[in-house]
């Protein structure tokens, strides 16, 4: 009788799990594609090869793929080494270049001659030359029985030995990253570009239209694109900057589709994902929506109205904070996505169902029942555990993030450490490297800024955090100040020395000794360690513990999960910033009751939001006219000019970038976001609300030539009909 029972039960979530594993789940390694997903892939409507995407013998698509300064994607899209990727990937090189005299966010950036291209020190762009699977040599030492720092220090022992008799050329680099937590590692030999300059780049009005009142939201109409340019030495191999070095000529670019885009065609993005973390039990779900999400949320929640505020009403603050407000507020947008996504997706419910379907599948197997019997629960209870630590550590990561007179002290914390490491007799030139480092940092620094900012993070911190985590030496400096966030940063901001560069100079300018027995008197300073010895004394060590614990686990239960579902469910490994594709169908959705988007946008609904001289909805002049004298070239169509499209495609952050490509392989878009909706892919696919966003290439293209009149640009690119 029950056995009865449990087989429809088995079959029910068998096939809740078909629907887990919609088609276009998934980052997928490229060349495996070739065993996994190319019957799916033309099923689904692609019309080239595996071999025409990962293929080392001859240019192929991944050749056209970099990543970009190791934290977005960027693509090949001339045999003269153009790039394109996001207008905010190259947002901090086009801030750098920018004065309140030619400001490049502002007004945009356009070089008619290579000889106006800009260099970006420190900025490189990493291709990707092959990938080999080194689990069996990597895992070669591991015995059962192991504590983690054993098995991990077999396991590095190989991997040095594997990347030393790696074949490469001199110019080459590997780097080894594991992928299923720890259960397979791959090898990747890589080829680095140091000479990247900054090309093109539209006004933040049309590469930033919409800004954070439109980021990760549906419908969207941002030209969020920039373009730079990859340079090597004449022999065509890596080479420093040099005025010498010429344009590189790549082992394939990518063609542009002029076609668009309709309802259900197939379309794939190629590039290197960040992190995600699909396998987690429900509990580990459960607490990032609920405890941590909410938590970091209500930090950069105040962070980000204090900087509002100020970057709103003084044009300088808004030049020195753009991208640390953008930066800033991309994650919390996306926390507050992520958790309506969850709930409205019932992703907790769904990853409890799906648990019981392994458990159920697991106790009918008596082998496999031996080896995994206990470890979801027990991964599920230390998740339990954890909590309030993992809490109190997003609190003051948070705290110390954002308020930036804590980074200052760090530093200065760094720095006295060095001297003291190094010798009294090296204070002066460790003083002068030091003060030149911190330049950067008080350009864009404002102490009246930082002071509010700083004022309502410490109530916020002084509310959330338990005393027992928070520790008595903040607790003492805190109830110095009545316990109030405000005064607290008062006496930080009246009395510190941290708060300008000139302070700061007068500071150090002091013999060592005298500035080692300041340090401990500075408000700043005082604050930073109280806090750091808090969180070190009381939660790092009992988190650390932890999580070690769960990381063992978390590998277990990932093994599990593959041999007890078999042949019943496709596993691909989480995003770990190594090259993947995805693949999906353009088309909308409905996220709630009674609402359905679109798959398009056109320049129409850029003029419906056009607010005039509003940061975020103002819209240039001459793309005003283009739109009013309906100019638009060989771009538009039917007369109107398309912007973005969505597409199931599964990304994240580092997909930033990533080039869209038709069934041919052609570039067709631009993607740069996600629906706010679906951020929760990053724990939870969905295929009915998580989408992708992009920028149609035609925009890119009408923007480059009828807008900036670039055409050069466009002249280099090979355009398909």
């Amino acid at each position: 009788m029950l056995q009865r029972i449990v087989k429809p039960l088995v079959m029910a979530a068998l096939l809740l799990l078909s629907q887990l594993t919609y088609a276009t789940e998934g980052m997928w390694l490229p060349q495996l594609l070739s065993g996994l997903n190319e019957k799916e892939m033309k099923g689904m409507g692609m019309k080239i090869n595996a071999s025409d995407i990962y293929n080392i013998n001859k240019g192929s698509l991944k050749d056209a793929i970099v990543s970009f300064g190791g934290f977005c994607t960027a693509e090949v899209i001339s045999s003269q080494g153009l790039l394109l990727t996001n207008h905010h990937c190259g947002y901090d090189a086009i801030q750098k270049h920018s004065s309140l005299q030619n400001n490049f966010l502002e007004n945009g950036f356009w070089a008619k001659t290579a000889t106006e291209e800009l260099p970006n020190p420190g900025l490189f762009v990493s291709f990707i030359v092959r990938i080999d699977d080194i689990t069996k040599a990597a895992l070669q030492d591991v015995k059962p029985g192991m504590s983690e720092r054993e098995r991990q220090s077999a396991i590095d022992k190989r991997i040095n030995e594997i990347r030393q008799n790696t074949k490469k050329e001199s110019w080459q680099e590997t780097m080894v990253k594991p992928f299923f937590e720890g259960n397979q590692y791959f090898l990747f030999v890589t080829e680095t570009y140091r000479d990247v300059r900054l090309v093109g780049a539209p006004p933040s009005s049309i590469g930033k239209f919409g800004s954070d009142t439109d980021n990760w939201v549906w419908p969207r109409h941002t030209g969020d694109f920039s373009m730079f340019r990859v340079y090597a030495g004449k022999d065509g191999r890596p080479a420093p900057y040099s005025q010498d070095n010429v344009p590189l000529t790549p082992k394939h670019f990518l063609p542009i589709s002029m076609k668009g885009v309709k309802p259900n065609d197939f379309t794939m993005v190629l590039g290197f994902p960040g992190r995600t973390s699909e396998y987690l039990p429900s509990e580990a779900v459960k607490q990032t929506v609920q405890v941590l999400d909410a938590a970091k949320v209500e930090m950069r929640d105040a962070a980000l109205k204090i900087m509002d505020g100020y970057m709103r009403k003084d044009e300088q603050i808004k030049i020195q904070y753009a991208a640390k407000y953008a930066s800033t507020a991309n994650a919390w947008k996306k926390w507050q996505g992520e958790m309506l996504g969850i709930k409205q997706s019932n992703g907790i419910s769904k990853k409890q169902q799906y648990e019981a379907t392994y458990r159920q599948l697991l106790n009918s197997n008596a082998t496999l029942k031996q080896q995994y019997a206990g470890v979801l629960d027990t991964l599920n209870a230390l998740y339990r555990q954890i909590q309030p630590y993992a809490q109190t550590r997003d609190y003051y990561s948070e705290l110390v993030k954002n308020a930036e007179i804590f980074t200052a002290a760090d530093r200065l914390i760094d720095f006295l450490a060095d001297v003291r490491e190094k010798g009294e007799g090296q204070y002066e030139s460790l003083r002068q490297q030091f003060l030149e480092s911190m330049q950067s940092f008080y350009k864009n620094y404002n102490a009246k800024v930082d002071h509010d900012v700083c004022a309502s993070l410490l109530e916020l911190y002084g509310k959330g955090v338990p005393k027992q985590y928070a520790g008595a030496e903040y607790a003492q400096l805190s109830a110095e100040s009545n316990n109030d966030g405000r005064a607290l940063a008062d006496k930080i901001f009246n009395l510190s020395g941290l708060t300008s560069l000139d302070k700061l100079k007068a500071f150090v300018q002091q013999p060592y000794n005298a500035v080692v027995a300041q340090m401990w008197k500075d408000p700043a300073t005082r604050m930073a360690m109280a806090l750091r010895k808090g969180f070190v004394d009381n939660v790092s060590r009992p988190l650390s513990d932890l999580q070690s614990n769960i990381n063992r686990l978390q590998r277990t239960y990932m093994q599990s999960q593959m041999d007890v579902m078999g042949s019943k469910k496709r596993f691909y490994p989480d995003a770990n910033s190594t090259l993947r594709v995805t693949y999906g169908k353009v088309d909308g959705y409905s996220p709630r009751d009674a609402i359905h988007y679109d798959f398009y946008t056109y320049l129409d609904g850029v003029m419906e939001k056009y607010v005039p001289g509003d940061y975020e909805f103002d819209v240039p002049a001459k793309l005003r006219d283009l739109y009013k004298n309906k100019d638009y070239g060989r771009y538009g169509v039917n007369g109107r000019m398309p912007v973005c499209f969505i597409a199931s495609n599964h990304t994240t952050g580092g997909n930033s970038g990533s080039p869209a490509l038709d069934a041919n392989g052609h570039l067709i878009g631009l993607n740069f976001d996600r629906t706010w909706e679906g951020t929760m892919s990053d724990i939870n696919y969905d295929p009915s609300i998580c989408r992708n966003i992009m920028v149609d290439i035609r925009y890119v293209l009408f923007i480059v030539d009828k807008f900036a009149g670039c055409t050069r640009l466009v002249d280099e690119m090979k355009l398909v009909p």
